[in-house]
């Protein structure tokens, strides 16, 4: 009987680290997309279409100048995914702040860099396409 029971330990352990080495993958592949925007070559608008799985965002980096217009749209299957726009200082975009998250919005940028576009759903996965415009 106790050579039983010591059988079923390394059993019950190896049983234990297969169950956390898939509760940690299903974790990592939660994880959002991070993409640099790029433009087509003359073009102005870029759009990409992707999956949002609940709980996690999708980034996309978009480099653009002082004083260029930018204007984003996204639009979902669902009807329940959402953007908002991080500047490269982190300050909210001129316009923004009344929408933290919002489906549209365009505006003047303040400063040259890096902005990031966060989408996300407002429940549930959301499958999305994003029109980003920089002119």
């Amino acid at each position: 009987m106790i050579r039983q029971s010591f059988k079923l330990k390394p059993a019950a352990a190896f049983l234990g680290l297969l169950l956390l080495l898939l509760a940690t993958c299903a974790f990592a592949a939660q994880e959002g997309l991070t993409k640099r925007v790029r433009f087509a070559r003359g073009r102005t608008t870029a759009t990409l279409k992707n999956s949002v799985v609940r709980g996690t965002r999708d980034r996309y980096i978009v480099g653009a100048r002082a004083g260029q217009q930018m204007t984003v749209s996204i639009t979902s299957v669902e009807r329940n995914a959402v953007f908002i726009i991080h500047p490269p200082s982190n300050d909210t975009p001129e316009g923004a702040e009344e929408m933290p998250e919002s489906t549209d919005w365009s505006g003047k940028l303040p400063e040259s860099g890096d902005y990031v576009i966060e989408v996300g759903g407002t429940r549930g996965n959301a499958t999305y396409t994003l029109k980003v415009t920089v002119r």
